[in-house]
């Protein structure tokens, strides 16, 4: 399947098109190299990627990589020593600490010379490598080249300066207690995401979006909104609006696809259309809603909205948002569609129950437990 694209954007469908695009960049590189993730793993694609890193600071290239402690907790620390030794730069983000593990940076971004910049949902690891139908995880990606490169970059020097998490008692105070950076509502191309008070950048975007839309696309690996965007969903389907989700049929988070599930039948008695993607485990994140699309590394579910390090973008050209719409249409062919009747009939007591504890784990206790240790973040 080949990539949707203006001069200025491509959307990249799954590995076969988001990997290559990038090793491309990075050997292409001329200034610097800035590479953040929230997984990194020692396969075959990260040490293709790390001979391409290396390879990119032995010839000049200022490199510098940021991968999570916790999602890249299987990395060796001396993984990018290589890269280091050359005079690149690696770190990573919030090394694991048993009263901090659930603070974590979950963005994945690319910036090549502040010029040409990759968001989407990719990790660095061996099973996002495949076209996502009859191998490796279905991933969606998009590839940039204009200023908001630049910005993607600053956010990246910010967060790299606090890789190690070590803040003053009164910091972390103001830090969380302070209202997160906001947009004005259809405004702002990236949305930049921490824990904090209030709303988060990407809700506030998405619910200014969602409050007259008619045409709702939504593709995301983990489902559990906020209450707030549960209520916009059905709230659109009910006035008349077509509302379709792609959901994922299989899961490397059996708690939360079990929790996702909590919301099926209120959601479809609302009008909502429910599709489940069945052929590979699916990470995409993608929404279109009208004539707006985001894309970046936030699911629509509580973690990623109120309690991860993350980032969208919103994006408003028409050609882009049509190349969205057709990444859409292309991983609908390949889902089941869950129809109201036949779901409430398949589902057990057993099955209910299951739902519902993993609901309550994933929806209150996480995020409780991820709150109390941002507030009490010791070096």
């Amino acid at each position: 399947m080949s990539a949707s694209q203006t001069a200025a954007h491509e959307w990249l469908y799954t590995g076969l098109e988001i990997f290559p695009a990038m090793l491309k960049a990075i050997a292409a590189a001329r200034q610097s190299i800035r590479l953040e993730t929230y997984i990194y793993t020692d396969g075959e694609l990260g040490r293709q990627f790390l001979q391409a890193l290396l390879a990119a600071q032995q010839r000049g290239v200022r490199v510098r990589v940021l991968v999570d402690a916790f999602g890249s907790w299987l990395l060796p620390d001396d993984y990018f020593a290589p890269v280091v030794a050359a005079g690149g730069e690696a770190r990573f983000f919030n090394p694991i600490r048993f009263w901090r593990y659930g603070v974590r940076d979950h963005r994945k971004l690319l910036v090549c010379d502040e010029r040409v910049s990759f968001v989407g949902g990719f990790n660095f690891a061996d099973e996002y490598a495949g076209d996502g139908v009859t191998r490796g995880w279905c991933d969606i990606g998009v590839r940039l080249e204009e200023s908001v490169a630049t910005q993607l970059a600053a956010s990246f020097d910010e967060l790299f300066a606090l890789a190690d998490f070590r803040r003053k008692p009164l910091l972390r105070l103001r830090a969380f207690k302070a209202r997160r950076r906001n947009v004005a509502p259809g405004g702002g191309k990236l949305l930049l995401s921490q824990p904090g008070r209030g709303a988060s950048p990407i809700q506030n975007a998405l619910s200014h979006d969602l409050a007259l839309a008619g045409d709702v696309r939504i593709v995301t690996a983990y489902f559990l909104p906020t209450r707030r965007v549960r209520r916009e969903l059905m709230r659109a389907a009910r006035r008349g609006g077509r509302v379709r989700l792609i959901l994922a049929g299989r899961s490397d988070v059996l708690l939360s696809q079990l929790a996702a599930r909590v919301y099926y039948r209120r959601l479809m008695r609302a009008g909502v259309e429910i599709f489940e993607y069945e052929p590979q485990i699916l990470h995409a994140k993608l929404l279109v809603v009208d004539g707006v699309a985001y894309a970046g590394s936030a699911n629509l579910d509580v973690r990623s909205l109120n309690l991860n390090y993350e980032l969208m973008l919103r994006l408003e050209d028409e050609t882009v948002v049509a190349g969205a719409r057709a990444v859409f249409d292309r991983l609908l062919v390949h889902c089941r569609r869950i129809e109201p009747v036949g779901w409430r009939k398949s589902q057990t007591f057993w099955q209910r129950w299951q739902q519902r504890w993993a609901h309550f784990l994933v929806a209150r206790v996480d995020p409780w437990i991820a709150l109390r240790q941002f507030r009490g973040v010791k070096g």
